[in-house]
């Protein structure tokens, strides 16, 4: 599959959490129910196991022009420039809605490695059985072996991880209609669901529904936005210069500011 595409930075920087690099260097995902293997190559990448190549490319983002948005946001700030410069070809991913946002709700207070713990715990105890991987549950599967949920260790985070499913079962969270919303609503939309605060809802706004004006904030991006940019307050405040500085693709900028000491 041809596309401008490091798979290294965009599948190991911690958007998504279901990826296992392999030791011939290729990764292991699961998207949707394929269990697929990604090899990168020259101009893009070879991809096995898919039962649909029009989802990768959704997942991948594929209509989006990353030559394009990156000399945009380089334009708009020299230190982005030259991260981007040395770290060629991450993408933002387009993650399936629900999956990102149960995700998300695990993803406070821990780190990476945890989360892809607790995200793999979730699927082998409730997801669809591929073979070599178990999909991502859907509520009704969580539902339905509710009283195994102590068994993924999710600790404080398990009562809203439940009542995240039981709410998008019953309709109460209606996770197609929030693709209509504009920003702004998702984000409040979002913030009324237990366990979703500012920052997880710019994280689902951006890797689950595309918003790529969305500028997540946590520890490290306030520590970077301090130390180059003169920026610190609370959160509405920072991811505000965030956004205003880097206009609309303010989520790729933030990708690489979040992994600049390692680029």
């Amino acid at each position: 599959m041809e596309m401008d595409v490091a798979l290294d930075p965009t599948l190991g920087c911690g958007q998504a959490h279901r990826w296992k690099k392999q030791e011939d260097g290729s990764w292991q995902g699961v998207i949707g129910n394929d269990v697929v293997t990604l090899t990168q190559t020259s101009n893009g990448f070879d991809c096995e196991g898919a039962s649909d190549m029009c989802q990768i490319l959704r997942y991948f983002r594929s209509e989006d022009n990353l030559g394009e948005i990156v000399e945009e946001i380089s334009r708009r700030d020299s230190y982005v420039a030259g991260l981007s410069s040395h770290c060629p070809g991450m993408r933002i991913l387009r993650q399936p809605e629900w999956e990102c946002l149960a995700t998300y709700v695990l993803a406070t207070n821990v780190n990476v490695k945890r989360i892809a713990k607790m995200v793999e715990s979730v699927c082998d105890h409730f997801g669809t059985d591929l073979g070599p991987r178990r999909a991502f549950p859907t509520p009704k599967q969580i539902l339905d072996r509710e009283e195994c949920i102590g068994e993924c260790r999710l600790g404080f985070r398990e009562h809203r991880f439940i009542e995240l499913a039981q709410r998008t079962e019953n309709g109460e969270i209606d996770i197609e209609g929030m693709k209509d919303l504009p920003y702004d609503g998702l984000v409040k939309e979002l913030m009324t669901i237990n366990g979703v605060g500012p920052k997880v809802a710019d994280c689902v706004a951006l890797f689950g529904y595309g918003h790529m004006e969305a500028f997540p904030v946590d520890v490290r991006i306030q520590n970077v936005m301090k130390a180059k940019y003169g920026v610190e307050g609370n959160y509405k405040t920072v991811s505000a210069y965030g956004r205003n500085l880097f206009g609309e693709y303010a989520g790729y900028a933030q990708e690489f500011l979040y992994h600049s000491e390692f680029i």
